[in-house]
């Protein structure tokens, strides 16, 4: 039987997280009420694309890590016991295609940058292999399968503030209870946002291992002290959604001080001394707050600062040695186009 030629490309923005992070993973939000995490879309996306072969054979490649693996067919996929590229072969196995095929991925996200460049991936090629496979998943679906993928790759559990980013791009409040998981949009004035806000990529964090769920186990084996500072980041996520719907950005700059106050208690090893001193020095250069995006130890930044000190605090970064990245939040979600 004829195989149908078909090529699909797809992309999903990565994220900054703002506040409430770590909260989202199941079931520390359920310990307080009225859970949030605030996020929003960034421009730099994951990018996929699968070309369909004549053959059964299937190619998988990543052109930001230069990794490539090739299975005789999704049956040997199916099978192997490892994988070079485990992201990209999870997902396949998942969604089991019945052709051939090359997948090709492509990430704008700097290495560990603590921008969700795997969560985002995720969701780029769901929404990509459901198109092909024609499963009809909501785009919900695709992120309950994208978040149980990834848990499989890391092997503990996953929040799942990161993949809405990626599903709708702009500036999310990410509701979280026993009702289950509510996106809500934050209307802001995106333009403002970009003026008032530098991203800073601070390098891969150096230790791979630093994660939320040092912090999670922390948690859940009833620390007191790390439970008494989720109940403050709570409530400065709430804090923080309120305003930014106003447009309040100096208690958006006190809010993201405070957050990164309290998550340095968690998990000392969430700075670095770059990151210290990023904080320390932007803050002289017309910084409001700043925190980390991610699990930290490395990555990148966010550093919200005062009206016409965007370049000022921008020099200051460059001086210290990390890098400044252009963004724009995102203004929409993940896209597929089918060609034949």
């Amino acid at each position: 039987m004829a195989i149908e030629k078909m090529k699909i490309v797809a992309k999903s923005p990565c994220r900054v997280d703002l506040a409430g992070g770590t909260l989202d993973i199941w079931p520390l939000y359920l310990n307080h009420d009225h859970a949030v995490t605030v996020n929003f879309g960034l421009n730099l996306y994951t990018h996929a694309t699968i070309e369909t072969r004549s053959d059964s054979k299937i190619v998988i490649e990543t052109l930001d890590m230069g990794g490539r693996e090739e299975y005789e067919n999704i049956d040997a996929l199916v099978a192997a016991k490892k994988h070079k590229l485990p992201l990209l072969a999870l997902a396949l196995r998942w969604y089991r295609p019945e052709m051939g095929l090359n997948l090709t991925t492509n990430s704008e996200a700097p290495a560990g940058a603590g921008i969700s460049g795997s969560s985002s991936l995720l969701i780029t090629l769901g929404a990509a292999l459901n198109k092909l496979t024609k499963r009809g998943y909501s785009l919900e679906k695709i992120r309950e399968v994208a978040q149980n993928v990834e848990a499989q790759i890391i092997q503990v559990p996953t929040g799942c503030q990161d993949y809405y980013p990626a599903m709708y791009g702009r500036v999310s409040a990410i509701e979280l209870g026993c009702d289950g998981i509510a996106r809500k949009e934050i209307t802001v004035d995106h333009a403002d946002l970009e003026a008032r806000g530098v991203l800073v990529y601070t390098g891969k964090p150096r230790n791979s291992g630093i994660n939320n769920w040092e912090v999670t186990k922390l948690y859940i084996d009833g620390d007191k002290q790390v439970r008494r500072n989720f109940e403050k980041i709570s409530s400065i996520a709430n804090g923080m959604r309120g305003a930014l719907e106003k447009a309040d950005w100096g208690e958006v700059g006190r809010l993201l001080r405070e957050e990164w106050s309290f998550r340095r208690k968690n998990a000392p090893t969430i700075s670095t001394e770059l990151i210290d001193a990023l904080t320390e020095q932007t803050k002289k250069a017309g910084a409001k707050g700043s925190k980390v995006c991610g699990a930290g130890g490395g990555g990148c930044m966010f550093v919200l600062v005062e009206p016409g000190a965007k370049e000022r605090v921008s020099q200051v970064v460059r001086e210290l040695g990390a890098t400044v990245l252009d963004f724009r939040v995102a203004p929409a979600g993940v896209k597929v186009n089918v060609s034949a």
